[in-house]
């Protein structure tokens, strides 16, 4: 049983979507770039191959950050600089603190499922989305997103140290919206979808390609009785 660490930090003034980038790299450059966990740069041409443990989101048009493990320890680099105020591209952005959530959650594989809504979601790579456009049936396209969305659960659990002993379920039970989102100087197609596992997973973790930038933003599904 893995415990997991989470501390949730949303602000007030809102941003666009297009803005998470340079909403990032604000906060790591006043964190100060030697705090690896920001920005996942080793140097200017090798990354931190690992699940990110600060990522940055928008969440109702507001920026948000996530951060797990080892980032909640991190995150007091930015927070303790007198200033926080940020420069977005060419705008002054003033930072003001609306909500603070910490979390330890205890991780586990149910034996009923879960819904959630997975929005922003960068699923395919090249080989994936050319297999994906070449299928015209909806099953079979569910069942690719199936397959893949099931490798990002178990990519997140190995990220976080979390050994899966139990067979994961996953279930697309709809595709809500197919975009073309913009990924720094390139378009990549996005998804929200509606899905079912047995997955427990918290709110606002990252799934898929592109997590500390806003993508595949996680929120269970709050069921009516």
């Amino acid at each position: 049983m893995k415990k997991l660490r989470s501390l949730y930090i949303g602000f007030e003034n809102p941003i666009a979507s297009s803005e998470v980038v340079a909403f990032r790299s604000a906060i790591a450059e006043k964190a100060g770039r030697k705090h690896i966990l920001f920005h996942n740069h080793l140097d200017s041409n090798e990354y931190l191959y690992s699940y990110p443990r600060i990522q940055y989101k928008v969440v109702n048009q507001r920026p948000a950050i996530v951060c797990i493990e080892e980032g909640v320890d991190e995150i007091h680099h930015f927070f303790q600089k007198p200033n926080w105020d940020l420069m977005l591209y060419d705008r002054l952005y003033n930072v003001k603190v609306a909500k603070l959530q910490v979390n330890q959650f205890t991780m586990q594989v149910w034996e009923t499922p879960f819904t959630y809504n997975l929005y922003r979601w960068h699923a395919l790579n090249q080989e994936n989305y050319t297999l994906f456009r070449n299928l015209t049936d909806d099953n079979a396209r569910h069942e690719l997103l199936e397959r893949i969305l099931t490798g990002n659960i178990l990519s997140f659990a190995k990220g976080i140290g979390w050994t899966i002993d139990k067979e994961v379920k996953v279930k697309v039970n709809a595709i809500k919206k197919q975009r073309w989102l913009q990924l720094k100087d390139k378009k990549v197609l996005g998804f929200d979808i509606e899905f079912t596992t047995n997955v427990f997973l918290p709110n606002y973790i990252g799934l898929g390609k592109n997590v500390s930038i806003g993508f595949g933003i996680v929120k269970q599904k709050k069921t009516h009785k």
